[in-house]
């Protein structure tokens, strides 16, 4: 479904701030399958992520979703395809329209000719349902502006709309990490949800080693720009956030992780 081929990514090339964000990267995902993607800061998981958006596009190397070569292709031209989920929950939805009006946009996301815009009843009626499983008591409030919402009702309605016309691909990028304990806990259990139903392939970077441990079907681990470990769901059964760390600690034995990089894993995921 997802592959990349030899990534490379530098930013600001030649300069006295270049940053080599992926270094000969790799990755297959294939159809269905749910992958959890962790690492210290400046790993360049999330510049992988935004490889696969097309967001950014790679220095050299190719990338192909679902058979086919979007290596240059930029992220609206593979919005019929892939949905994505930002960290921040003010993105990604227009905060000026209705509940209503930003999953219509989502719903008719990637049209070639957008049919007449309308929220005829039928339609609010499929919404409506829809909504009624985020388990926010929003189904009779299709009407009130996304931009009052909180930011966990935003975030679940952010996902909904990300999978409502069950995209090929689901990008979660760290979408608990600016909510609250509970609201975190109520969009995974969402995402557990929406996932299985449709058999999503997902890449999903987390900010947390647990969400790493307990979703999807194998767990990414990075470091400067490279997958330093592939764990298999299998293993990641029997591992716990202490295993995880360990696992990093092993780079500073082999003098690519220093001290200081073990104790800011430790504050982040801990």
């Amino acid at each position: 479904m997802i592959k990349l081929s030899h990534i490379h990514k530098r930013f600001n090339a030649d300069t006295v701030n270049e940053v080599y964000a992926l270094r000969d990267v790799s990755l297959e995902i294939r159809e269905g399958e749910f992958i959890t993607v962790i690492g210290t800061n400046g790993s360049g998981k999330s510049t992988l992520l935004n490889m696969v958006a097309g967001t950014i596009l790679p220095d050299s190397g190719i990338v192909t979703v679902a058979g086919k070569d979007v290596t240059k292709k930029k992220d609206f031209e593979r919005a019929r395809s892939i949905s994505r989920v930002f960290q921040n929950p003010f993105m990604g939805t227009a905060p000026d329209m209705t509940i209503a009006e930003n999953l219509l946009l989502a719903y008719l996301r990637g049209e070639r000719h957008y049919p007449k815009i309308g929220l005829h009843a039928e339609r609010l009626a499929f919404f409506r349902k829809r909504v009624a499983e985020l388990e926010m008591q929003l189904e009779e409030r299709l009407d009130t502006i996304m931009g009052t919402l909180s930011g966990g009702q935003r975030q679940a309605v952010s996902l909904l709309m990300a999978v409502i016309r069950e995209p090929k691909v689901l990008l979660l990028d760290e979408h608990t990490a600016a909510l609250d304990p509970k609201s975190a806990s109520q969009v995974i259990k969402l995402t557990k949800s929406f996932i299985e139903r449709g058999t999503l392939t997902t890449f999903m970077v987390t900010h947390s080693m647990q969400q790493a441990l307990e979703l999807g079907n194998r767990t990414i681990m990075m470091h400067q720009g490279q997958i330093i470990d592939d764990i298999p769901k299998k293993e990641k059964g029997r591992l716990t956030v202490d295993d995880l760390l360990d696992k990093f600690a092993e780079l500073r034995k082999s003098e690519k992780l220093t001290d200081e990089m073990i104790e800011q894993l430790r504050r982040e995921y801990m």
